[in-house]
């Protein structure tokens, strides 16, 4: 009756459908109750026939078909109850009134119905117990008690009849209940921590995803922008070669700084990558969240804090220039310190406008203006139309690099406007919080 799920799996087969019962031992346990219930009846209906004068083998069949009412005590409580407060006044199915108080407080029937049925229990055996003992009494001469004798025996006998059945059952009910309240919490607590599970999976893929953008944005920035520079000045290498070797190997020396600082960029990055990694090592099966989070933030952290900043500003530009850009920088306000990531996004920006304008607007004048706010900072780049004369690199385009530049500012909290310009140019301009 208390069975949890896994006893209920180790029971056997069950019968689940055929008719109220639910496992084989309930058939068998029933069955045989009943079995013993009818020949105790058909005993006493013996006695019965003696006390009534009814033929006896009517009263033991008819003891015998009370009895056997107790298989179907599981389906019907209260009927049960009812035909042994019926049979009372003959002294007959005891046993079957043990079992239906007891069936009948373990039910789900309400509490007034058990409540009612007990008590009618209750009088009718203290009613048989006193009129029994009362006839006992006055039958025999040489036995003389005191008149608290029979009724405080009755008490006795009503009570022991009734009392233990109806408190046993109440418990075993209020037991069963409260099983079936763990199990259902159990199953409801494995649902959440299902639902728990997979969300942590989507917010780790997310992470991961976030991740990936992060690092291909970087890894974006830092060989684009060197990239396109070498192709600039080795396209102007192969032209000025033959006219001015002095020149062709000043910028032959750019190209090798240019390179080394790609790479000096590309190593620093995939050293961040790999400590991150080396930090938390994710075991085999399922990545934990709070791994990926403490990878995404520890690479983000050390990319920050090694990353370029605002006072590079000056170097980059003079790189576009020593590669042919006509480019005039303007700052407004004061240089100052802001957070890292803040810097390191300013400087991107920055950055891949003018890749843009060496993959795009070739010969372009170009403008870039810094102004230092009081909470934040702005930064924007335009160039003009390409002056046509100066001939196209040839270099690829993504079609990333805005899109990088836009995740990046509206990420800290930014704006970032881009477009062109009515004279023909391009604009872009972004305004950064001074404290992301």
């Amino acid at each position: 009756m208390t069975a949890t799920g896994a006893d209920r799996e180790a029971a056997g087969p069950t019968t689940r459908g055929y008719w109220w019962w639910e496992r084989r031992r309930s058939v068998a346990l029933d069955v045989g109750l009943a079995l013993v219930s009818a020949l105790e009846c058909a005993l006493e209906g013996v006695e019965f026939a003696g006390a009534t004068g009814l033929p006896v083998p009517v009263a033991v069949v008819f003891g015998l078909l009370v009895g056997s009412v107790l298989v179907v005590r599981r389906r019907w409580p209260i009927a049960v109850v009812l035909l042994t407060i019926a049979m009372t006044p003959a002294e007959m199915g005891f046993l079957m009134t043990l079992v239906g108080l007891y069936t009948l407080a373990a039910s789900e029937v309400p509490r007034r119905i058990t409540v009612v049925l007990t008590g009618m229990t209750l009088v009718g055996t203290f009613i048989v117990t006193y009129v029994r003992l009362r006839q006992s009494v006055t039958a025999n001469v040489d036995f003389g008690p005191g008149d608290w004798y029979v009724p405080l025996m009755s008490v006795f006998m009503a009570l022991g009849l009734t009392a233990p059945a109806v408190l046993f059952g109440l418990y075993i009910g209020a037991r069963r209940r409260l099983m079936e309240s763990l199990r259902e919490r159990a199953d409801s607590l494995e649902r959440e921590l299902s639902l728990l599970a997979d969300r942590a999976e989507e917010r780790a893929e997310w992470a991961r995803t976030e991740e990936r953008g992060r690092i291909a944005r970087e890894m974006h920035d830092v060989v684009a922008h060197r990239v396109s520079l070498m192709v600039v000045h080795a396209a102007a290498l192969q032209a000025v070669a033959p006219k001015d070797p002095a020149k062709a190997v000043r910028n032959a020396a750019l190209v090798g700084d240019m390179g080394r600082q790609a790479l000096t960029e590309l190593r620093e990055m995939l050293g961040v990558l790999r400590s991150g990694d080396a930090l938390v090592a994710p075991p085999a099966g399922r990545v934990p969240l709070a791994s990926v989070g403490r990878a995404a933030a520890a690479a983000a952290a050390a990319a920050a804090e090694d990353g370029p900043r605002l006072r590079e500003v000056e170097a980059l530009v003079a790189q576009s220039r020593e590669a042919g850009m006509t480019v005039e920088l303007s700052v407004d306000g004061e240089l100052r310190p802001y957070a890292p990531e803040v810097e390191q996004t300013a400087y991107r920006v920055v950055q891949e406008a003018l890749t843009n304008v060496h993959k795009h607007a070739a010969g372009a004048k170009t403008w870039v203006r810094l102004a230092h706010r009081g909470a934040e900072v702005a930064m924007q780049v335009e160039n003009g139309p390409t002056d046509g004369a100066t001939a196209d690199a040839g270099l690829p385009s993504g079609g990333n690099g805005l899109v990088g530049m836009r995740e990046r500012v509206v990420a800290l909290g930014g704006v970032f406007v881009s477009g062109p310009t009515e004279a023909g140019g391009y604009r872009v301009s972004a305004v950064l919080p001074a404290a992301p």
